[in-house]
């Protein structure tokens, strides 16, 4: 699936105000990509350091395979290596990053078990291919690196372990998901947020993440 740079710049700004207003990128946390073309391979990526919840969508870069960037000034997150793998291993038109407080905590919590399990939920009927409640959605959790390239590594091979996910976490970091297009990656983000808060509020007790030990 293909876009234009402006048509698909539109989308990433509109969509960074709007995760951030449900406080799922706050500061100048996450960040979004959309493929523009396969052959040869563009993205369109939300710039380094930038709110999410102003950014206008001049801003909003051009790279290459490589992440060179081609058009925009500025420089794509660090992170874009894990956009780029997720659209070669898994064909994705859109890749989506949150920083959410459910995410962060739940990454802490399940870290041990390496994974988090999400059934028994209507919701999970969002993700594609999911026809039932009673689908058993596997959320691998991948211990968090600044050596990107080594992250980039254990990712790829979590998704090969995992053949079947709709997303991975990053241990009190964040979600990644993805989706063919941007519209099926945005609806894969808000049901697995809506998800994990639920997950979270429940081994909680309804109360307030506690991020904090």
């Amino acid at each position: 699936m293909t876009d234009s740079l402006h048509g698909a710049a539109q989308k990433l700004a509109q969509w960074g105000r709007e995760c951030h207003a449900r406080g799922w990128v706050l500061g100048t946390s996450g960040n979004f990509s959309i493929v523009l073309s396969r052959e040869p391979l563009r993205l369109a990526i939300t710039p380094s350091g930038a709110d999410k919840g102003n950014l206008p969508p001049a801003q909003i870069l051009e790279i290459d395979s490589n992440a060179a960037v081609l058009t925009g000034t500025g420089r794509p997150s660090a992170e874009v290596a894990l956009h780029l793998l997720l659209v070669r291993v898994r064909q994705a038109g859109a890749v989506l990053h949150t920083h959410s407080i459910w995410s962060t905590f739940l990454s802490g919590r399940h870290a041990a078990e390496g994974r988090l399990i999400l059934e028994g939920f209507e919701m999970l009927k969002g993700l594609r291919g999911v026809t039932t409640h009673e689908h058993r959605e596997v959320i691998p959790i991948v211990a968090n690196r600044q050596d990107i390239p080594a992250l980039a590594t254990e990712v790829e091979q979590l998704l090969l372990r995992h053949p079947d996910s709709h997303g991975f976490l990053i241990h009190r970091h964040g979600l990644y998901t993805w989706g063919d297009d941007f519209e099926e990656a945005r609806r894969h983000l808000e049901v697995l947020e809506f998800l994990l808060e639920v997950v979270g509020r429940e081994q909680t007790g309804g109360k307030e993440a506690p991020i904090r030990r």
